[in-house]
C-alpha cells in the first residue's frame, strides 16, 4: 500500500512540472498579462489584414472606401449617412467569401424583418445594415477581428480569417 502511494505522489509531482499555464475557457477570467498579451496580438494581427486588405484593394477595378468601423464598403461616405434606428426593421441577406473569392457556404445567410438592437448577427454587418439603402447592395471588406475572430464559426470559417461580404438590404 506505501508503495503505490509513493507512486502515485511521484507521478502527481512529476506530471505537475511538466504542466503548462492552463488558458480559462470561453468566457473564464484572465489575468491582466494574458489579457495584454492577447490585445497586443489582435493588434498585430489586425494591423497585418489591413495592409493584405489594402494590398488586395489595389488590385481591383471596384473602389473600395474605408469606414469609421475599421471595414471597407464600396459606396463613398457610406458610413456618413442618415443612421436607421434602434427597435426598426430591415430584412437583408449576405453571402460569405474569403480573399480569394471563393464563396464559403452554398446558401445566403438571410433574415426578415430582424429588429436593430436585436440582431444575433456579426456586428459588422448591423453596422452596416444600419446606413444601407432598401434595395441596395454593397460589399464589405472585414478584417478577422470584425468577422469570425480567434474562434471562426466553427463551422466553414476558420480563426482568423478576414472576410469579403456581399450584403443586400432586402
Amino acid at each position: 500500500m506505501k508503495k503505490l502511494l509513493f507512486i502515485s505522489l511521484v507521478s502527481l509531482f512529476g506530471c505537475n512540472r511538466n504542466a503548462q499555464t492552463a488558458h480559462p475557457p470561453v468566457g473564464g477570467v484572465l489575468s491582466k498579462k494574458d489579457l495584454d498579451v492577447s490585445r497586443e496580438r489582435m493588434k498585430n494581427l489586425n494591423s497585418a489584414e489591413r495592409g493584405q486588405i489594402q494590398d488586395w484593394i489595389n488590385g481591383q477595378s471596384v473602389k473600395y472606401y474605408p469606414t469609421q468601423l475599421n471595414y471597407w464598403v464600396t459606396v463613398d461616405g457610406f458610413d456618413q449617412r442618415e443612421k436607421r434606428a434602434d427597435n426598426t426593421l430591415i430584412s437583408y441577406s449576405y453571402d460569405l467569401y474569403d480573399f480569394d473569392e471563393t464563396k464559403i457556404y452554398d446558401q445566403p445567410i438571410e433574415k426578415r424583418d430582424a429588429r436593430f438592437g436585436h440582431f444575433d448577427e456579426l456586428k459588422v454587418v448591423e453596422n452596416a445594415l444600419r446606413f444601407i439603402k432598401d434595395g441596395e447592395e454593397i460589399t464589405l471588406l472585414v478584417p478577422s477581428s470584425l468577422a469570425y475572430g480567434t474562434f471562426g464559426d466553427e463551422k466553414k470559417i476558420d480563426n482568423d480569417i478576414p472576410l469579403i461580404i456581399k450584403l443586400k438590404a432586402l
